[in-house]
């Protein structure tokens, strides 16, 4: 029962903006020019990096033909708040627009934080870090497991796992993922690799333009050279040929093996002389 009632209030989420969009033509009222100094990124938004020559284009294509979908945006205090369409809306101001068509919805934080992730994963505008922190933001908000946000927003339950598990990748790989020096497919395979392996790795990768496949077999050459280089224990010998010559003086048969010395007793007063002689 979670799952379903989860999976609702989820799905309700994803089709709002949706809805929003295709009222658009009926409900004009709905829609404003509003000036872009009155408008705030979303402080949610999980996209951190925008390539800014799409962005120039973007811009030049929206100063040129207009803007031919409206952001989204909910009211604030001192203005808007940017609830979708980032992309849109940085770009309208490198084309140094005045204003921009806008949706008003009526919005609270903790909605907003799901707008502009849902939004993002929709429209797989996320780098594969940034959907990681995604898929693990939604999962918290919702307390729900891998396999029930697979089912909600149709990836595979394999996709999301292996997809947040990049985040145990050191801050140096992921910022070579981001920044598309190294593929998913590289850093995939780099997981569970120390912070210094990985390095090592990575700048094989960017100067030897290494494929995913020879980086899976330098891994695997490295995993079994650190398994071949587990130290073993060097056997010591010592000489133990005094002490079996005591315990020979003692009428007592002892004999070495290795680093042990066997002592045979022939009856209980041989037991009793060597504790008298211990004791001593």
């Amino acid at each position: 029962m979670k799952s379903q009632a989860l999976g609702r209030g989820l799905d309700a989420l994803f089709g709002e903006i949706d809805e929003a969009y295709e009222n658009e033509s009926t409900q004009q009222d709905s829609i404003l020019d509003i000036s872009l100094k009155d408008i705030r990124p979303n402080p949610f938004q999980p996209r951190k990096t925008f390539d800014e020559s799409s962005l120039q284009e973007l811009g030049e294509s929206i100063k040129n033909d207009g803007l031919l979908q409206p952001i989204v945006v909910t009211e604030d205090i001192d203005g808007y708040v940017l609830i979708a369409g980032e992309r849109r809306f940085r770009a309208s101001k490198i084309a140094k627009l005045k204003s921009i068509r806008a949706i008003v919805l009526n919005s609270d934080e903790y909605k907003m934080r799901q707008f502009a992730l849902i939004e993002n994963i929709q429209r797989e505008e996320l780098n594969s870090i940034e959907l990681s922190h995604a898929y693990e933001e939604l999962i918290k908000l919702h307390n729900i497991t891998h396999e029930e946000l697979s089912s909600m927003i149709h990836k595979s339950r394999t996709h999301i796992t292996n997809t947040i598990r990049l985040l145990q990748l050191s801050q140096k790989t992921q910022k070579a993922l981001i920044e598309k020096k190294i593929s998913t497919g590289h850093a995939k395979v780099l997981i569970g690799l120390d912070e210094k392996q990985q390095q090592l790795v990575v700048n094989s990768i960017i100067g030897q333009k290494l494929s995913v496949r020879e980086v899976e077999s330098i891994i695997k050459n490295m995993k079994e050279e650190t398994t071949t280089k587990v130290p073993k224990k060097v056997a010591i010998s010592y000489d133990l040929s005094q002490l079996t010559n005591r315990f020979n003086s003692l009428g007592l048969k002892a004999k070495v093996n290795k680093n042990k010395i066997t002592i045979e007793f022939d009856n209980e007063n041989q037991i009793n002389d060597f504790l008298k002689y211990l004791s001593k």
